[in-house]
């Protein structure tokens, strides 16, 4: 069991709270905030406890100068300013005087969000190299450490597993219940246990296939990443996506797990034609799953005790080809089916399709929730003190 934010006294200290508000962002105005109601519940808290707040977060990737422009935290703080009840400052620097002068000033329950910790990156890729200096500098602003960043919780960065070293440390209600919730689906045993896996790319989930195979009753596969299994039977897939890669691995899945991997029967190419699998043109691109898959794969899960869902079902973003991800997603409504969501993709389709309210649990992280189901440690989280 780790420490959490509840384990220590917060009067007059600087906390520094590791968060995900890694947002979507465009032109300057945030897309959904999701990430950042996530947030304000450990955010909050500490406000109330009279701590000074100092938040850490990511925001995107950056690799030159010029990416710092459209991946500033600066519309987050905004955001956070207009939400929380108290004063909330904004540093443009990541180090420096006029940082250490900010957080010298900084009361009790006021709020300081420093710029994307990937700036550090520009040199020496110091954040996500976990650089050590930057760790200890870090740090050195702050009497506590409190990581709620889930999402980032696969990765070893200076803001994460740096500062955890140094300081005594917990983690936030966020990632307190993405933990819980995660194992909690995990370590029952109810059956069957269905995983359902879609989105475009099989490359990062053969792990989870290979961790959950054994521990599962089916994996129903749709998305991008069926037409690899497809390709892999000699199925012609036409134009649509495929993994090259990962032709070899899906051969050797479907020889050994035949009966536990099911496949699509039909798909609606992106001219919104019904196509079964034997009869795909070379010119079809595959967008969603066919209405005589949607029967196959409801009927199967209507008898599901537990799902765990990695990836949409098709191009849900795009009008006309959402319908196979939104009628699994009735499906298990209805059937009212403990049902974990983890990924990115399959969060946005969730929120878009209106069926936010209808899941046991809904991840927030999409590379952490991949590694935790591929049975992988966690070193955001492995780091943290044991109470």
């Amino acid at each position: 069991m780790k420490k959490t934010i509840k384990d220590y006294e917060y009067q007059g200290k600087r906390v520094i709270l590791r968060c995900d508000l890694n947002v979507p962002i465009e032109n300057g105005i945030i897309t959904d905030n999701t990430r950042i109601k996530e947030s304000l519940e450990t955010i909050n808290y500490l406000i109330d406890n009279n701590a000074k707040v100092i938040i850490l977060s990511h925001l995107g990737k950056i690799k030159t100068e010029e990416d710092k422009k459209d991946n500033t935290l600066y519309p987050v703080y905004l955001e956070l300013k207009k939400i929380l009840d108290t004063n909330v400052y904004f540093s443009e620097e990541t180090s420096g005087k006029s940082l250490e002068d900010k957080i010298s000033n900084l009361k009790e329950g006021e709020v300081l969000i420093i710029e994307n910790t990937r700036y550090e990156d520009i040199e020496g890729k110091k954040e996500s190299s976990c650089d050590e200096t930057l760790s200890t500098y870090w740090a050195s602003l702050g009497d506590v450490y409190i990581n709620d960043a889930y999402g980032t919780s696969h990765r070893s960065h200076a803001s994460n597993v740096g500062i955890s070293k140094l300081l005594p440390n917990g983690i936030g209600f966020l990632m307190e219940k993405e933990t819980t919730k995660l194992d909690e689906i995990m370590n029952e045993n109810t059956h069957p246990f269905i995983v359902i896996m879609g989105g475009k790319k099989i490359s990062d989930k053969t792990l989870v296939i290979e961790n959950l195979i054994d521990k599962c009753d089916k994996i129903l596969i749709g998305g991008g990443m069926c037409f690899t299994f497809l390709k892999s039977m000699d199925i012609n897939i036409g134009s649509s996506i495929v993994d090259d890669d990962n032709i070899e691995f899906c051969k050797k899945i479907l020889n050994e797990y035949k009966d536990k991997i099911i496949l699509p029967v039909d798909i609606v190419t992106s001219n919104n034609e019904i196509k079964n699998i034997n009869n795909i043109s070379k010119n079809d691109v595959g967008y969603d799953i066919g209405p005589k898959t949607i029967e196959l794969f409801t009927k199967i899960l209507k008898e599901a005790k537990r799902v765990v869902i990695n990836g949409p079902m098709g191009v849900f973003e795009k009008e006309g080809f959402s319908k196979g991800t939104d009628a699994i997603y009735k499906c298990i409504k209805e059937n009212n089916i403990k049902t974990l969501v983890g990924g990115g993709d399959s969060a946005a389709s969730v929120n878009l399709l209106g069926y936010k309210d209808a899941f046991f649990h809904i991840s927030t992280g999409g590379g952490a929730t991949l590694e935790y189901l591929s049975g992988k440690s966690l070193p955001g989280i492995d780091i943290i003190e044991d109470k």
